[in-house]
């Protein structure tokens, strides 16, 4: 409700409402009850806590009756006011009305000289209140303040204060105009001293003068909601004598007096109500009273039609408006409910629609209009909404929740109504039936039924994949196991998707030993050296034989003939091995070196004895005829098979014979008519029809049998050269070489002469180096030498020395011709040069040895050098010329070369001075190399001495002789800013790396370095890494900064810690210069345990604000302890708002006193300090018991003076009372004296409010008008100050006949009684 408060203040902007709104007003947008004097018809909840007359007649007097006669009079409160008997009746309802029926002023009025006195307002309900107005009889109070409550009195809070002075008074509250609507502020305009009567006090809720933005908001609601309404009056305005003397005589004119008291406000109904009917339990029924009760209207009830009527909260409950009633909605319950509230949450999910939430569904109905169904009910669309719902049929089995079905039909949310939502793993109607792919419902199972958990890849897909009951699964042809998870054992592997749901093994007929193969990964069970799933490839370094595998080269073949039946092997020169050599651009149609020449009728005898496998061979013979031509011819060779019969050849090329041995020895006979021919080749070829995998039926052999034949497998070994092995055929002759070789065969790669140990696929060729050759490159080629890591050279044998282009195999020496020497036959006999036109050297008999190309001489002896050694080495001089007569000497340097004691290169002879000058080495010099130059020493005057540098770190000038010493090598002027006994130090001073010349001045800050390292503004630092030695707690590579947490920076003692407060402050860190630490908010000073800036007191209990005077403060800064202000001259007061003691005026007008003030301040100072000493004295007194100076006849005379005043009283003679008193006020001089000015003192400290002044003249001036009428009051005041001396006086006799020991102490008491009588009687005076 109080969310909503503000909306009443719509209401106040129209002036002067008075009048309700009209009936019809409230159908439209909002209304509002009348506006008036909440007092009236409640002076029963009106209290004061102070009236006068309560339990008895009290008189009181009127402070500006100074000019009537009547002064003084009587209040009696006992009885109500009636303006005929009871006109002295001043009670706080007299406040309510300002007259009485004959026009006579009524007023409250409160107990004389009570200052704490307070008028209290009872609400009934909540109403507004706008404003008050106060309108006093007396003064207005010096100071005051208006509280009010919310909660019928539990809690109050302040409206306003009010108060002459406001700093004085309420120092704590600001004293500044209203900023905020909300702002509690002290207020000075309503407190003053004038006028004495009729003033009045207007306070206004809100101020006109702020404007209000928002009417609604909490700020605004809650100041204007009260229960309960306070005024506090808490200072009363005087003239000064009370603050003297608290006799209810002088009391009797300072009190509070209020004629009237008007409370405007209205009833409190949101706008929801025009009028406003009495609260019931309260029965007055005043003319104008406003009744605390609405008569609400909008749907709305409740005491200020706070809340909306039952069953109507389908909108949120909110205060009227001008355009909008905001009219409560009835809820929608569809006859389901007749009970509702409001939900905020429902309203914005709706879209502020509605927020209605029915409370307590009927017929198995729930939500928020009860339009849902309960769990285990559904709505039947073809019934109306109001029926009540059906029940659901569904198996709990198989249902979820246990059996709960659709409530609603929702066809975007997949809802139909009536239909029971199956568990995960269950289908139909009733939720009753497994879905496919699961078996065995259960009402234990949270999905209702298993997974048949059947492998899809081996599942066959048609229907159901496995039995609702059993769970077994339907399994492919090749697949097996309860799930259908595993291939047939060992002929399939692979389980996928197939058709057949595994793959065959298909292994390798010839390289897998079966085709079986593992379940997992369908590998093969493979032959040697062969890898792959299906063994069909061969394993790095290894090979397949091809068909014509098995070769058989001439070369390698013994040379002979057939004698008859037996073998016999006779060598002939008509048959011998040539190389052949291999011409770029030209096709290789042979195998080896070369060929073997082979003349008519000799023949060749080979041996076979490596065949691998016993079985069917095809014999085929390769070779040519040396040279081709038309009529040259060959005769079919004649073949011989030891221990066969042999078989004659029919054809010159590729003739086929079939064998079944697998050693034997094989002869060939060629006989040609011209021409000798190239020798064959041999081959061995098997018969792989006879292997298993090509024989029988079987569909497998039968597509092998035809590959073969359709890709030419076999005929392709038949020509030459040989063409390209289709794919198919690599595949057929690696199953047959598996075969025939149990694997396969290992490359054996010679590693000098091959590139790698892999070879071809097919046929085991390696990869070869340059100029080798061989199927393993284990041999260099036809013309080249060397065989080794890096192949083979090339013999490169010169085309005029040599006889031939072939070379030894191993020394690479060529067939040399003549008269020429050298490898390759390409140099000239020793002592000659210019092959192939040879000629010899020409060396000056110095050497027999010259460059065989270009002639120049090698070796020279007698220490000559040159081309043609025609000068001397250096170290030696002379003319080494053929025919000169003259040789090379050794130069005297100043010795000779080897004696250890040579400091030249060379030397030479000056003909002009015929002297021998040395070329010196470096770091010698002098015309024989006698001395070290600059930049070197040494001792060199002996033999084995040299001269070696300066060993200063490159920072000398090595051409200055002086840089260091010549004998020593002590560095003498180091460069660069270095120093040391090698210059490899940076000087004092300097820092950095001496070896590469960055020596650079060291940047100490000498406010933070050791004063011990500091010499006319210069520091020494690190001669390494610059480092400064700081001082205590500073850091920094040239000390430049305090430590963290340190601060004053370039004291002697270096930093000093921040010490900033671990909880009032942001971090520990500090500025290094000032010490001030980084504050959280409210918080100040150096260390954070003061408060912040313009602020004082302790910050752990309350800051307040310092508010110095702009004019009369020297900064805005005061006392961070007292609050107190640096004052200006001439300002004076905690703010320095105040004219200062010797200044005149209104603030900030000071003006400076007359200069006899200073006169008068000089007296003022002296009585100050006589006053200190009285009150040392009195100290004393009480502390030790004994009064100095004071004794009995001193007392004796004191009851004396106290019997005349008696008797001049008595006989009214009040002038001779006057000089009496004067009398004794100088014979009891300085202490009565001093007693007299302490009262004085009081007075002055009103002497800086003009206004007291002025006030209290006007109070002497009434005395003295007392005095001068001889008036009853007077003659009171005078007969009770005697009757007070008296007793004091009897009490003092008293003390001095019981305590005749104690002297002193009755002496002291005597004083002091005498000085008060003395003094009270001396006031006039002042």
């Amino acid at each position: 409700m109080a969310a909503y408060l503000g909306i009443f203040i719509l209401a106040l902007s129209v002036v002067g409402q008075q009048l309700p709104s009209s009936p019809h007003g409230c159908m439209e947008g909002s209304c509002y009850p009348a506006t008036g004097n909440l007092l009236i018809g409640r002076a029963i909840n009106l209290s004061a806590t102070s009236t006068c007359g309560l339990h008895g007649p009290e008189h009181y007097c009127i402070v500006s009756h100074l000019q009537e006669l009547d002064k003084c009079f009587a209040c009696n409160s006992q009885r109500p006011y009636d303006p005929y008997y009871h006109k002295n009746s001043h009670r706080v309802e007299n406040v309510i009305q300002l007259k009485d029926s004959n026009e006579d002023l009524t007023w409250w009025q409160s107990v004389n000289g009570e200052e704490g006195v307070s008028i209290r307002l009872n609400l009934e309900a909540e109403f507004h209140f706008t404003h008050l107005i106060m309108k006093f009889k007396t003064f207005r109070p010096a100071a005051m303040l208006i509280e009010r409550s919310a909660d019928f009195g539990r809690s109050w809070r302040p409206y306003r204060y009010f108060a002459y002075n406001c700093t004085k008074t309420f120092p704590r509250v600001p004293g500044h105009a209203i900023h905020y609507i909300n702002d509690v502020i002290c207020e000075e305009r309503y407190s003053d001293i004038e006028p004495s009567t009729k003033g009045e006090v207007i306070y206004k809720v809100l101020d006109p003068a702020i404007h209000v933005k928002d009417p609604y908001s909490l700020e605004i609601q809650e100041l204007l909601r009260i229960t309960n309404l306070r005024i506090n009056f808490t200072k009363l305005h005087t003239l000064g004598d009370n603050l003297l003397d608290r006799r209810s005589d002088v009391l009797q004119k300072y009190y509070y007096s209020l004629y009237e008291l008007v409370v405007r406000g209205s009833c409190f109904c949101y706008g929801h109500a025009s009028e406003c009917a009495p609260v019931p339990g309260v029965d007055a029924r005043d003319s104008g009273m406003i009744h605390g009760r609405c008569v609400c209207k909008h749907n709305t009830e409740g005491l200020n039609c706070e809340r909306c009527r039952d069953f109507h909260n389908d909108l949120a409950w909110s205060p009227a408006e001008a355009n909008d009633p905001h009219t409560c909605r009835e809820c929608n319950c569809n006859g389901h409910s007749n009970q509702c509230h409001f939900d905020m949450a429902v309203y914005l999910a709706t879209g502020n629609a509605g927020g209605g939430v029915c409370d307590h569904c009927l017929h198995n109905t729930m939500g928020r209009n009860c339009e849902m169904c309960k769990p285990f009910y559904y709505k039947d669309p073809s019934r109306d909404i109001r029926d009540p719902a059906a029940s659901c049929d569904c198996d709990p089995v198989g249902s979820m929740e246990g059996g709960v079905c659709d409530t609603h039909t929702d066809l975007d949310m997949g809802m139909i109504a009536g239909q029971c939502r199956c568990k995960l793993n269950v289908k139909a109607t009733r939720c009753d039936y497994c879905k496919e792919g699961y078996y065995g419902l259960a009402h234990n199972d949270p999905q209702g039924c298993q997974p048949c958990n059947c492998d899809p890849r081996g599942t066959i897909m048609l229907g159901a994949p496995c039995d609702q009951i059993s769970g077994d699964c339907s399994c492919k042809r090749y697949v097996t196991g309860r799930y259908c998870n595993q291939c047939l054992v060992r002929l399939y592997w692979g389980l996928g998707n197939d058709l057949a749901g595994c793959r065959a093994c298909d292994c390798d007929f010839g390289g897998a030993f079966s085709n079986r193969c593992m379940v997992e990964n369908g590998q093969c069970d493979c032959r040697r050296h062969l890898i792959g799933r299906q063994c069909s490839d061969v394993q790095p370094g290894y090979f397949c034989a091809p068909l014509d595998y098995y070769k058989y080269e001439a070369e390698d073949a013994l040379i002979g003939f057939v004698h008859g039946s037996s073998s016999m092997c006779v060598f002939q020169p008509d048959v011998r091995s040539v190389h052949r050599e291999r011409s770029q651009g030209h096709m290789v149609t042979w195998t080896g070196p070369g060929f073997a020449r082979v003349k008519d009728g000799a023949g060749l005898v080979f041996t076979i004895d490596n065949i691998p496998h016993a079985m069917e061979y095809d014999i085929m013979i390769r070779y040519e005829p040396e040279v081709h031509s038309q009529s040259s011819s060959m005769s079919s060779p004649q073949l011989t098979i030891y221990g066969c019969t042999y078989i004659k050849c029919k054809t010159a090329i590729g003739s086929k014979f079939t064998l079944h041995f697998t050693s034997f020895h094989l002869s060939l006979t060629f006989f040609t008519t011209f021409h000798p021919s190239i020798p064959p080749q041999l081959v061995l070829i098997p018969k792989y029809t006879e292997l298993l995998g090509f024989q029988g039926n079987d569909p497998a052999a039968e597509e092998r049998r035809d590959e073969m034949v359709r890709y030419m497998c076999l005929d392709s070994f038949m020509a030459m050269p040989m063409p390209m092995l289709a794919e198919m055929c690599t595949k057929l002759i690696c199953s047959i070489s598996a075969i025939l070789h149990d694997g396969a065969l290992q490359c054996q790669c010679d590693p000098q002469g091959s590139l790698s140990a892999e070879c071809d696929r097919v046929g085991g060729q390696c990869r070869c180096k340059p100029n080798v050759i061989g199927q393993r490159c284990d041999q260099c080629a036809p013309g080249t030498y060397g065989f080794g890591p890096y192949g083979c050279t090339a013999c490169d044998c010169h085309s005029q020395g040599s006889l031939g282009h072939q070379c030894d195999p191993v020394t690479g020496q060529c067939p040399c011709r003549q008269g020429a020497s050298g490898r390759q036959c390409s140099d000239c006999q020793p002592g000659q040069w210019g092959f192939p036109s040879c000629r010899p050297c020409q060396c000056n008999g110095h050497t027999d040895d010259c460059n065989p190309q270009t002639g120049e001489c090698q070796t020279c002896r007698d220490y000559t050098d040159g081309q043609y050694c025609e000068r001397c080495v250096n170290g030696f001089f002379g003319n080494p010329v053929l025919g000169s007569g003259d040789h090379c000497r050794p130069c005297p340097c100043p010795g000779n070369p080897g004696s250890g004691h040579s400091n030249g290169d060379s030397c030479h002879t000056d003909i002009s001075s015929n002297q021998i000058l040395c070329n010196c080495k470096q770091g010698y010099t002098g015309p024989r190399c006698e001395r070290c130059a600059p930049g070197y020493y040494g001792n060199i005057e002996h033999p084995g001495g040299q001269c070696l540098p300066c060993q200063c770190s490159g920072n000398i000038d090595t051409q200055d002789p002086e840089s260091c010493d010549p004998r020593t090598g002590q560095c003498l002027r180091c460069l660069y800013n270095t120093d040391g006994a090698s210059c490899s130090d940076c000087k004092p001073g300097y820092y950095g790396n001496a070896l590469a010349q960055d020596c650079r001045r060291c940047t100490c800050v000498t406010a933070g370095t050791q004063q011990s390292y500091c010499t006319d503004g210069h520091c020494h630092c690190d001669r390494q890494t610059g480092a400064c030695p700081c001082r205590d707690n500073v850091v920094g590579h040239n000390c430049d900064q305090c430590a963290p947490d340190y601060w004053n920076y370039g004291t002697d003692r270096g930093c000093e810690r921040c010490g900033c407060h671990p909880l009032h402050a942001m971090g520990s860190h500090c500025n290094m210069f000032s010490g001030q630490c980084h504050c959280q908010q409210g918080f100040g000073g150096r260390q954070c345990t003061e408060c912040e800036q313009l602020h004082w007191g302790d910050p752990r209990v309350q800051c307040e604000e310092c508010n110095c005077h702009p004019l009369g403060s020297e900064m805005a800064q005061c006392d961070r302890v007292t609050g107190v202000c640096e004052c200006r001259e001439g300002a004076v007061g905690r703010r320095c708002d105040e004219c200062a003691r010797g200044f005149t005026g209104v603030f900030p007008k000071c003006v400076r006193c007359h200069p006899c003030f200073e006169l008068w301040d000089d007296a003022v100072c002296m009585i100050r300090r006589d006053l200190d000493h009285i009150r040392y004295d009195i100290r004393r007194i009480l502390e030790s018991g004994e009064t100095p100076g004071v004794g009995d006849k001193r007392i004796l005379e004191l009851e004396n003076k106290l019997a005349q005043v008696q008797d001049l009283i008595r006989d009214g003679d009040w002038d001779r009372l006057h000089q009496l008193i004067g009398f004794c006020v100088k014979m009891t001089m300085p202490t009565a004296y001093g007693l007299s000015h302490m009262r004085s003192q009081m007075f002055n400290t009103t002497m800086w409010h003009s206004r007291a002044e002025i006030a209290l003249t006007d109070g002497r001036l009434m005395s003295v008008a007392w005095e001068l009428n001889g008036t009853a009051v007077q003659d009171e005041v005078l007969r009770w100050n005697l009757t007070q001396m008296e007793r004091e006086l009897r009490d003092l006799n008293t003390t001095l006949m019981h305590h005749r020991q104690k002297q002193e102490n009755n002496l002291s008491s005597g004083f002091q009684g005498n000085a008060f009588l003395l003094t009270r009687s001396s006031s006039p005076v002042t």
